[in-house]
């Protein structure tokens, strides 16, 4: 059983219902069924008289049939959409109704609500509408439209969203992204900059961001940018152990934010687009004009981000002072294009085409240099980035080349985009054909990828800075190793006795927090090195929580393990003998 995993695990709330054809509630929660009215009109019709939400939880229990919406689902107070999982961890599916005169609707939900708290757990977010078409217009999974919003996601399947799985429109949101899959998010050859996983929806970057977690996920083929943030300032960025494999735009539209981490990510044949002249010499796909395409782009602050991070006026764009106080850390990634992707590029420029094609990079010359000058940037630290194949299944690589129905395959979507001549292609990994025709109808479970994304490369699978998988570890193990523990919402901050104690090679740490809130919890040697970061400031739902270590690579000794919220923090012993 495939367990769900991160330090922003859920509540694994109440017991096992027995179904009906009726929604039901329970105190703060309704349980919602597919075979009654769409779930826009559940939803839509569960408020008060001020409009708020009657309800803080909805369920969806039902399995052998999809939800159905007709209509965006707004909601302006904090609320939970949780799904209830199968035996096979088969998650609920939502996918778009056809309107009366044809159309499919874009939008799914639109959070709304200064402050307010959104989270969506075990989810299959579906864009194919019933009758197996796409919103290419307007295809959105979860619209932001406020200040100060925080959105957890936790084990959701976002597939076929042709804009954005998630935009925002609001000042100092908070993202919280988890063990998710993001799949075959391309469109049509005309519109090739989106199909976006999060995207800051001012174009002109006046929404500052405070923090954007993405970690644990998979994007397999999706379009555009793992990260658009436009300009605006993000406080906080981390993007850290996630797949990212052939995209066709950059992976990040993202490079002046304050404090970043990238680290432990695959790049497999990203920007497989490259650019051509008009977007490299435009600074289509960075801030700057005339920027190589490069997997990891920064640039200086510009005079106004440089003015929010001090606080006062700015010197102008790339102000000493605010430069100093950026810390930014490219750690452990592994980045690779097949033969089958290099050798194309080789040929298409070799060929009299106009619209020749500059490759990628991991890193440009701009972005070297800002790690290389340390009197410039004393916070920027790039170590342990490898060139290297994590040696896929082979239908990965299938990608390339024409699959079914109106799958070309990503090569031939290229040449259509770069020539002008696409219509209707698109180009994906064994795309999801929705067929109501025998009745009930839900996605294939398990993900078809789930065999071939176990890579083969034994170095990366000890190779992340935790010394554990390069990469989304869900396709190996289904648990990052921190795991909920059922029961009472605790009353106390409590760090207890690592179990068991001394140990070999792996241990058991429990703690239990009263309040949510972001939660670190790092192992130290005696002389107080940090040896192990097991949970790194991450948004941690109250309750217990049970962490697997593993110190294989570590000597025999003693050891200290520290967990900190707030300023509020528990130490205790333990030892590994080997």
């Amino acid at each position: 059983m495939i367990k769900i995993f991160t330090a922003v695990l859920l509540m694994m709330f109440f017991a096992f219902i027995t179904l009906s054809n009726q929604s039901f509630a329970q105190g703060g929660t309704l349980d919602v069924f597919a075979n009654g009215p769409t779930l826009d009109v559940v939803i839509g019709s569960d408020t008060t008289s001020n409009g708020e939400q009657a309800h803080s939880v909805y369920r969806l229990v039902s399995l052998d049939t999809t939800y159905i919406f007709d209509a965006t689902i707004t909601i302006k107070s904090s609320v939970s959409i949780i799904g209830v999982l199968g035996p096979d961890d088969r998650p609920p599916c939502i996918q778009p109704d056809v309107l009366g005169d044809g159309s499919v609707p874009g939008v799914l939900f639109t959070f709304t609500g200064d402050g307010n708290q959104f989270i969506l757990k075990d989810l299959y977010l579906l864009g194919i509408a019933i009758n197996n078409t796409v919103n290419y217009g307007a295809g959105q999974a979860v619209q932001i439209s406020s200040d100060n919003i925080r959105l957890i996601v936790d084990n959701v399947i976002f597939e076929n969203w042709s804009q954005f799985a998630i935009g925002y429109a609001g000042n100092w949101d908070k993202f919280y992204i988890y063990n998710s899959k993001f799949r075959n998010m391309t469109t049509q050859p005309n519109q090739w900059y989106v199909g976006e996983l999060l995207r800051n929806e001012n174009y002109i970057g006046a929404f500052p961001t405070d923090t954007i977690i993405i970690k644990y996920n998979t994007m397999l083929c999706v379009s555009g940018y793992a990260t658009a943030a436009t300009g605006g300032i993000v406080n906080y960025y981390e993007f850290s152990h996630n797949n990212i494999v052939y995209t066709f735009k950059n992976p990040f539209f993202l490079d002046r934010m304050v404090n970043a981490k990238f680290n432990d990510n695959i790049f497999y044949g990203v920007y497989a687009g490259g650019q051509n002249y008009t977007e490299y010499n435009g600074g289509w796909d960075s801030f700057t004009a005339g920027t190589v395409a490069s997997i990891i782009t920064m640039g200086p602050l510009d005079s106004l981000t440089a003015a929010l991070l001090l606080g006062h006026p700015s010197t102008g764009a790339g102000d000493p002072a605010a430069e100093a106080l950026r810390n930014v850390e490219v750690k452990n990634n592994a980045y690779y294009w097949s033969d089958g992707l290099t050798s194309f590029w080789t040929a298409w420029n070799d060929t009299a085409h106009v619209d020749s094609i500059i490759t990628p990079v991991f890193m440009n010359s701009q972005t070297i240099n800002m790690f290389a000058d340390n009197a410039q940037w004393p916070g920027f630290v790039e170590s342990g980035n490898l060139n290297v194949d994590p040696g896929f299944g082979t239908s990965i690589n299938a990608v390339l080349n024409p699959g079914t129905g109106n799958n070309v395959g990503l090569l031939n979507w290229f040449t259509v985009v770069r020539t002008g001549t696409g219509t209707t292609e698109l180009y994906g990994y064994q795309l999801t054909n929705v067929d109501f025709s025998s009745g009930n109808w839900v996605p294939d479970w398990p993900l078809p990828e789930s065999s071939d994304l176990q890579y083969s490369n034994a170095s990366l699978q000890t190779g992340a800075t935790d010394g554990g998988y390069v990469g989304d570890p869900y396709w190996f193990t289904g648990v990052t190793g921190v795991e909920r523990v059922p029961g009472h919402v605790p009353n106390e901050f409590t760090l207890y006795d690592a179990y068991p104690n001394p140990f070999n090679p792996s241990t058991t740490i429990r703690f239990s927090i009263p309040e949510s809130g972001n939660v670190s919890l790092k192992v130290y040697t005696v002389t107080g090195q940090e040896v192990m970061t097991l949970i790194d400031n991450e948004y941690t739902i109250n309750g217990s929580y049970d962490v697997s270590v593993n110190m294989i690579n570590l000597s025999s000794g003693v050891y200290f393990y520290t967990l900190t919220q707030n300023n509020i923090f528990l130490t205790k012993k333990m030892i590994l003998l080997k």
